[in-house]
């Protein structure tokens, strides 16, 4: 029932690191899935997903060190800045220029590549639920968690952009008649 962080403090595990560290791990299973249905329809932005899911390492060796427990050499070692987070702007401007003005809600569609980006990005926002208190502990670097909200908003303008590239139609949302 206890596992240990790169620190070799023993944990319960249900402890909210390994919650989290189980979350970006999804979260980058789901972009391996994405990533390969981009590949399939000959995408270029998979480089970027499989930067990412490196990035994403990044993200659980700083989650696996908590600060509390953390010598210098831990923190030097697992410390995560902002660069990363810059380039994923740099990414959702790039992509976000190529695209129609959303003015209407759209629901998760528009192909396999699409789908599948949308569902990375479902999961994108549990491992920030599941970041953030650690943050806000001083358990984790504030960097990491708005890594994580960046990316979600990049999987979501990827996904419109891999709809858009496919020719697939987003669907969107209907109120239902009561």
């Amino acid at each position: 029932g206890f596992s240990s962080t790169f620190t070799g403090e023993r944990r319960p595990k249900g402890d909210r690191i390994f919650e989290a560290l189980g979350a970006t791990d999804e979260l980058s299973s789901a972009i391996g899935l994405a990533g390969e249905f981009g590949s399939e329809k000959g995408h270029r932005f998979v480089d970027q997903l499989y930067k990412i899911q490196c990035m994403l390492q990044d993200v659980g060796s700083n989650l696996a060190t908590p600060l509390s427990s953390a010598r210098e050499a831990h923190r030097k070692r697992t410390s995560f800045s902002e660069k990363p987070v810059l380039e994923l702007e740099q990414w959702i401007d790039s992509y976000s220029e190529q695209l129609p003005p959303l003015r209407t809600f759209i629901l998760p569609s528009g192909g396999r590549s699409s789908a599948a980006l949308h569902f990375s990005r479902a999961v994108c926002r549990r491992a920030e639920r599941c970041v953030v208190p650690l943050v806000q502990a001083g358990e984790a670097d504030p960097n990491v968690a708005k890594y994580l909200n960046r990316l979600s908003d990049y999987l979501f303008v990827l996904a419109r952009y891999a709809a858009m590239k496919e020719g697939k139609e987003e669907k969107i949302y209907i109120k239902p008649e009561p």
